[in-house]
């Protein structure tokens, strides 16, 4: 069975009717070397929201600054179908880290969300989404896709660290 298809399983385990007023549920499957985490905070028919989806592979422990630089890149070009492009804002080769952000942002007035997809040696990947409102600090939210989508990100994420 696939990561995805676990986490498929564990969706219709969830169900729809899972009261999420007592906080979140979490998604959690583990095939061979890669394991995946998500805070789902409400569930649908058609979608739901999360508060960060991870994946994390032993399979990039020993990666280097260029390696996990080409999975940044790499997974700017493929996550399009998000509500906001993303795109590769930072890069550490020493640190081995890749930060990714909505480009642009979704602006509404005075605040802006976007996505946040940080890329780790050590084999971390973890999306989330935020919401920055001028003079205030910014903020996680959850991030709202539909099924579709969910399942598509967990599938290009772990993809990303075969």
């Amino acid at each position: 069975m696939t990561i995805t298809e676990k986490i498929i399983e564990q969706l219709e385990g969830v169900g729809i009717q899972t009261d999420f007023c007592n906080g979140s549920h979490t998604l959690d499957a583990t095939v061979d070397e890669t394991h995946v985490v998500c805070e789902l905070s409400a569930l649908g028919s058609l979608g739901c929201a999360f508060e960060h989806l991870t994946v994390e592979s032993s399979k990039l422990a020993d990666a280097t600054g260029e390696r996990v630089q080409e999975i940044g890149a790499a997974l700017s070009k493929q996550l399009t179908y998000l509500l906001e492009p993303i795109a590769v804002i930072e890069a550490d080769a020493e640190e081995g880290m890749v930060q990714l952000r909505s480009e642009p942002p979704h602006r509404v007035e005075d605040s802006r969300s976007y996505y946040e997809l940080l890329v780790r040696r050590g084999g971390e990947l973890r999306l989330q989404r935020f919401c920055k409102t001028n003079g205030v600090a910014r903020r996680a939210v959850p991030a709202s896709v539909t099924r579709e989508v969910f399942l598509r990100l967990v599938g290009d994420l772990v993809a990303a660290v075969e």
